[in-house]
């Protein structure tokens, strides 16, 4: 009996796909023929639906070599965005590699808060590779929209998807928490929110590849938004953690804020975002009916 094809050697798109399908499925990967599929059409410059479409064609030896190279780097659980180097996101295309998160489809929830209160100005707090504030660019140009992150990789990815989407010269980009002596009418924020406790549950994908401080916040995962959403301190301002110092007061200003959080985080944070001065607030569950936004409003 001949051996079974494997991606390397295959000639058509059917034994590529089957040899790259099962090799994932093995290995645990979740997704394994869309997995395949994308990694396929990203070789090929073909799209998943006309390769689907022509499983017959033939596949150029190189073209087979460079599709067994992905399909080995996938069986390591590395992401698919990393591999193929972007993630859609709306109607963006980013540019994603380890400095970043790779961005999620339940962060569009964020998007559309905005969206929705079409604010003046905006603050993308923990902007990672851009998502937030360059899809509210694309899809609320009369926005003026501050980003910033503490990560000057991750700023570097950012600025970068700017400049080749074109949207350079309409998102301000800054290191660090939020820009000093600045209102905004609404602040986003999508900080870290895992908890130490559920980090080797995660997939490998997560804890193997994504930058581990765009992802941990302490033993229950609310450090970050403890400290975003700390109420105004009536002592001196050194009290308050560096990192944050002037959140508070920028807060202050916000007519409304909406955060993304982890599974079972809704309740303690709608409590701080109260604390914080926001009195109406609005939990939103994602297409999981999982609770992942929490909007807080004056």
């Amino acid at each position: 009996m001949s051996a079974a094809p494997t991606a390397i050697g295959s000639t058509t798109v059917k034994d590529a796909l089957g040899a790259a399908t099962d090799a994932l499925h093995a290995a645990g990967v979740g997704e394994a023929r869309l997995d395949a599929e994308v990694l396929l059409a990203h070789v090929t410059g073909r799209s998943r639906a006309s390769l689907i479409a022509d499983p017959g064609a033939g596949l150029p030896p190189a073209v087979s070599r460079l599709y067994g190279e992905l399909v080995r780097r996938r069986l390591r659980r590395e992401p698919v965005a990393y591999i193929v180097g972007t993630k859609g996101f709306r109607r963006i295309e980013l540019a994603v590699d380890r400095r970043v998160l790779v961005p999620r489809p339940e962060t569009e929830l964020l998007v559309e808060v905005a969206l929705e209160r079409r604010p003046a100005r905006v603050l993308d707090v923990g902007t990672g590779s851009g998502a937030i504030a360059l899809a509210l660019a694309d899809e609320l140009p009369g926005a003026t929209i501050v980003a910033t992150d503490t990560s000057p990789g991750a700023l570097a990815v950012a600025r970068a998807n700017a400049a080749r989407l074109g949207l350079a010269g309409r998102v301000r980009f800054e290191e660090g928490t939020v820009p000093e002596g600045e209102g905004f009418d609404l602040v986003l924020a999508n900080l870290p929110y895992v908890a130490e406790r559920d980090w080797a549950g995660l997939e490998p994908e997560v804890t193997e590849w994504e930058p581990r401080e765009a992802l941990l916040a302490g033993e229950d995962g609310l450090d970050a938004y403890r400290e975003l959403l700390a109420p105004m301190d009536p002592g001196p301002a050194e009290c308050l953690r560096p990192t944050f110092s002037d959140v508070p007061e920028v807060l202050e200003g916000a007519t409304a804020i909406a955060v993304e959080i982890g599974a079972g985080q809704a309740v303690e944070v709608a409590e701080l975002m109260r604390d914080a001065g926001f009195a109406e607030v609005e939990v939103r569950e994602d297409l999981a009916d999982i609770e992942r936004v929490v909007v807080g409003e004056r």
